[in-house]
């Protein structure tokens, strides 16, 4: 355990031979948030070889427990459970030994709560001037919207992106399978954390770090604004009608009932998919470049589905992959789970309930 005056040193040079630790080893996480976003980021935070306390309410803890127990198992895996009443002068003295020891506090409490429990960063910094402290919130922790409860959808919401969902003249869809805002505050928020372990380093100084989800998923819209300013797309109908239609390129479905993905958006792409299942003369008004097949996008999608239509799954799957063109199958999460157990780079770990996907690069030290 490194404490809040100790110095992250830079490794050694490992011996010969020598196994190399993780490369957070050391570093302790003080982790008071729970259900998804701030879970999510501490558990990546252990398998990359920190230390995480997390401390929960009682007399239930994190809400996860009861609501989404399986979520619980599955982003609390390998911590330290630490039960504290904050309201109780027993229990903030446990948390501040706790902090006393962290390289890193992690909170997820709307603002001014920290604060009101004498918690914040600004009551901490002259004490454990080390101590990097970041609050994951949704809004983040000023302007109007800071004290809203919410959720993903309220996020996405927030940040433009679901305005993006749905077709021209409808309304928007909350068509994500995946809490969107919630992974993507957690992974700005990582970075933002291991930035700011680097910057310590050179420093000797921790800092307040601010990470709302609705901000992160703002960030990721910045290539799509890139786009919708190059095409002068000002309206949400405008937006979708781009984002929407690519030619030979979405779902389609097989003569067995099984779903394959293709995206032959490039010339070469198109060329390859065009000669392999004959879709088009290939001097055909519809499809001579790219802007003919987008003009055209749901001809040659129609056109696409039916001759895909005339193939099992795996038989087509294997056409098109030695043609060397995008193709995949849709798999089901179990599905995707025992696949990515071919590929050495994917990290899946053995639970008492199941594997379990890991963070997705391995570094030098990582189980």
């Amino acid at each position: 355990m490194s404490t809040s005056g100790a110095t992250l040193a830079a490794p050694a040079a490992p011996a010969a031979n020598a196994a190399a630790a993780p490369p957070l080893a050391g570093v302790r996480v003080v982790d008071l948030t729970e259900l998804l976003p701030g879970p999510f980021l501490t558990q990546t935070l252990l398998e990359m070889g920190a230390e995480v306390v997390k401390i929960e309410r009682p007399p239930h803890g994190d809400n996860a427990r009861r609501l989404a127990p399986g979520l619980f198992a599955a982003l609390n895996r390998g911590k330290h459970s630490l039960y504290c009443d904050l309201k109780s002068d027993s229990g903030l003295a446990e948390v501040r030994a706790q902090i006393a020891q962290a390289d890193i506090l992690i909170e997820s409490y709307r603002p001014g709560a920290m604060r009101r429990l004498g918690l914040d960063y600004e009551s901490l910094r002259e004490q454990f001037p080390r101590l990097i402290y970041l609050s994951l919130t949704g809004f983040g922790q000023d302007g109007p919207h800071a004290l809203l409860p919410g959720h993903d959808i309220n996020y996405l919401a927030a940040a433009g992106a679901l305005s993006l969902t749905g077709t021209p003249g409808g309304p928007p869809v909350h068509q994500a399978m995946l809490p969107i805002a919630d992974l993507a505050g957690a992974s700005m928020a990582l970075s933002a954390l291991l930035a700011a372990l680097y910057q310590r380093t050179g420093s000797g100084r921790g800092q307040y770090l601010d990470a709302a989800l609705a901000d992160s998923v703002l960030h990721w819209m910045a290539p799509r604004l890139g786009l919708f300013r190059q095409k002068a797309a000002t309206t949400a109908d405008a937006q979708r009608a781009m984002l929407g239609g690519k030619p030979a390129y979405g779902v389609f479905r097989c003569r067995d009932g099984r779903y394959l993905t293709i995206a032959a958006l490039e010339e070469h792409f198109w060329r390859g998919l065009n000669d392999v299942l004959g879709l088009f003369a290939a001097n055909d008004a519809c499809c001579v470049d790219h802007a003919a097949r987008t003009a055209n996008a749901e001809t040659i999608n129609a056109r696409l589905a039916e001759r895909v239509a005339e193939y099992d799954a795996d038989t087509l799957m294997a056409r098109l992959a030695n043609a060397d063109l995008p193709v995949f199958p849709v798999l089901d999460a179990v599905e995707a789970v025992a696949q990515a157990r071919h590929r050495s780079g994917a990290r899946i770990t053995e639970t008492e309930d199941g594997p379990l996907p890991g963070f997705p690069v391995t570094l030098e030290g990582m189980a």
